[in-house]
């Protein structure tokens, strides 16, 4: 099999954490808690994950067959 799973969590997180942080920079901090933008700190966290699944998923290249 030549799927390497790392490819769709990777894109999934990093599509997911562009659109949070875009999300925390453009509607500002919650309303429960007035000083934490938790938008933007969890798309950072999501596309910090995302971005080391993709670079795990190309320095994980398959060497070909055996």
């Amino acid at each position: 099999m030549g799927l390497d799973i790392r490819w769709p969590i990777g894109l999934m997180f990093t599509l997911i954490g562009v659109l949070l942080v875009i999300t925390g920079f453009t509607d500002g901090t919650s309303p429960r808690l007035p000083n934490i933008n938790i938008d933007l700190i969890w798309g950072i966290v999501l596309l910090v994950f995302g971005v080391a699944m993709l670079l795990g998923a190309i320095s994980g290249k398959k060497q070909g067959p055996r």
